[in-house]
């Protein structure tokens, strides 16, 4: 068994002391960086490089390569690799994103969904004992999933960026369909994170991404009773210690109390909210994973520190504060931003910490 030799942002997710403030970047391998670029001009294209445990490996190191101040790395790969399994045939097309070939929007196709067989998803399971390895314990490692409600509007819209009429009209009109895809796609991914666990990750985390886009009542409905219970059925520990829970609605602050109260670990924020409001309403229970606009690091070093800061203060003393982008690091930001980002955090956040 390796020696994890900086496990702070574990420490954090359970809201032990810490010296500092831990911080990841969402997305932090990815177009922003040119070494990334390289490797994946060399993969052919992006699931080429999702499906090579080499490449996938290379990818998740060269943000920790480039910024020694990274306390997690995260495995990786990409949310859509589950109905890609299931057999809705993904593509990524230049400049427009992901894509299915087959979408589920009628009843008779629906009806045929069914959890698929773990060994299509080994390459998943294979990057996460590669990354570990080649990790040595120098920082934890975080495997994920998308959300029930997040993969579903992706199989019945057929892709990403919509506004979600066709799937909102399934969910009022035919919420029995609606239920069914979520229940499948949910013991998938209870599945999924549980083989990613086995195959070495420390924590994982489950991205809702279009969680945001619900009514109040939906939003409990089709969204978080599903993640509630994956929660309940993942591998509570590994190695010996804890394997925390993550779990990120973007745009999920109004339903913070009920996120609370799904079994996680941590809540993730994007920056719509004030973290400091976020702790008074949950930060007593839950550890919590945030919030910078990934926008503040297109400006500059002395707006990025300044922004840094102000997060830190509204948080407060004490630990339970994982530092984190509200959202994934957009593939314009300058590799050096990034750089001053992860060192404003370390700088500003030990005097939380005494």
């Amino acid at each position: 068994m390796q020696t994890l030799q900086n496990d702070t942002f574990l420490r954090a997710l359970m809201h032990e002391p810490t010296d500092y403030t831990p911080v990841w970047m969402m997305r932090q391998a990815g177009r922003y960086l040119p070494e990334y670029k390289a490797t994946r001009k060399d993969a052919g294209s992006f699931m080429d490089l999702c499906r090579n445990a080499q490449f996938a490996t290379d990818v998740t190191l060269q943000p920790l390569d480039r910024y020694p101040l990274l306390d997690a790395a995260i495995l990786f790969s990409d949310i859509l690799t589950v109905p890609d399994a299931m057999g809705l045939g993904l593509s990524f097309e230049a400049g427009e994103g992901p894509r299915f070939e087959r979408t589920l929007q009628h009843e008779a196709d629906i009806k045929q969904l069914r959890v698929p067989d773990m060994a299509d998803l080994q390459y998943v399971f294979n990057a996460v004992s590669s990354i570990r390895n080649a990790l040595d314990g120098q920082v934890p490692l975080i495997g994920f999933s998308g959300s029930p409600w997040t993969l579903a509007t992706y199989m019945v819209e057929g892709k990403g960026g919509t506004d979600f009429l066709t799937i909102k009209k399934m969910a009022y009109a035919r919420p029995d369909l609606l239920h069914h895809i979520l229940e499948i796609t949910a013991q998938t991914v209870i599945e999924y994170l549980n083989a990613q666990i086995e195959a070495g990750a420390q924590t994982v985390m489950i991205f809702d991404s279009w969680g945001g886009a619900l009514s109040d009542r939906a939003y409990i409905t089709f969204s978080l009773q599903y993640m509630k219970k994956i929660i309940a059925s993942l591998i509570k520990t590994a190695d010996g210690r804890k394997v925390p829970c993550v779990m990120f609605t973007k745009g999920g602050a109004l339903w913070l109390e009920a996120q609370a109260e799904a079994g996680a670990d941590a809540l993730g924020l994007d920056w719509t909210v004030d973290i400091g409001q976020a702790r008074a309403r949950v930060g007593k229970t839950m550890a919590l994973q945030g919030n910078l606009d990934p926008a503040v690091l297109l400006s500059t070093p002395e707006a990025i520190e300044k922004e840094v800061e102000m997060i830190l203060a509204s948080y407060g003393k004490g630990s339970g504060h994982v530092f984190n982008l509200g959202h994934g690091i957009t593939q314009w930001t300058p590799p050096d931003n990034a750089s001053a980002f992860l060192a404003a955090v370390r700088k500003h956040s030990q005097q939380y910490h005494m």
